[in-house]
């Protein structure tokens, strides 16, 4: 479990192919910290610690996730954002996430506002009813309110710690972007689906 408040960032120093699937290691800020079998969120998506060496801390990435994520557009340079697994115990800032990528979008607006940003995603089809207005998404595991939404995408004020201290300084208009729906919205859908079937 996550918060969505991105811990620090990291870089990509290889993504190595392996068939259908695929190694993906980090130069990882609290490195140091990690051991083996740990659970990371990498731009959102949770990841566990395969491997840790002088070349960085390695990650396997299944087929699975390769096809639904935005994690092998990465490249060798390319900065993530990073969170550890929340501890029992820990102040809760952001919304439940659970490093469990529903969708893919892209980043379709970035620009500046005054100190602050604008950043708006495209909205997939099977993401978009999950959404609200007001209401919690995480993009590339970043917990952010929804300013404004279209029947396409959602747009978001990011304020000047957000745009600094995440990745979000580093991205471009059409990079793909992890987009994980508010946890409640998607058990409510499933409640009521359950209900409708009966």
């Amino acid at each position: 479990m996550f918060t969505g408040l991105v811990e620090a960032t990291g870089k990509v120093t290889s993504l190595e192919s392996r068939g259908e699937q695929a190694r993906l290691s980090l130069d990882i800020p609290f490195a140091g910290e990690l051991t083996l079998g740990d659970s990371v969120a990498v731009n959102g998506c949770c990841l566990t610690v395969a491997d840790l060496s002088d070349t960085g801390t390695a990650f396997d990435l299944l087929a699975q996730t390769l096809r639904v994520t935005s994690l092998g557009e990465l490249t060798t340079g390319s900065t993530v954002n990073l969170e550890r697994a929340m501890m029992v115990g820990d102040r809760f800032g952001g919304h439940f996430v659970q490093g469990h990528v529903d969708a893919k979008g892209t980043f379709t607006r970035l620009e500046p506002s005054g100190q602050d940003h604008i950043v708006a995603v495209s909205l997939p089809e099977n993401i978009r009813h999950l959404c609200i207005d007001k209401g919690s998404i995480a993009i590339d595991g970043i917990s952010l309110t929804i300013a404004e939404l279209s029947d396409t995408e959602a747009t978001f004020w990011i304020t000047p710690h957000t745009w600094q201290a995440t990745h979000l300084h580093a991205v471009k208009p059409g990079q793909g972007v992890n987009l994980e729906a508010d946890m409640l919205a998607k058990h409510v859908e499933q409640l009521l689906a359950a209900r409708a079937a009966r």
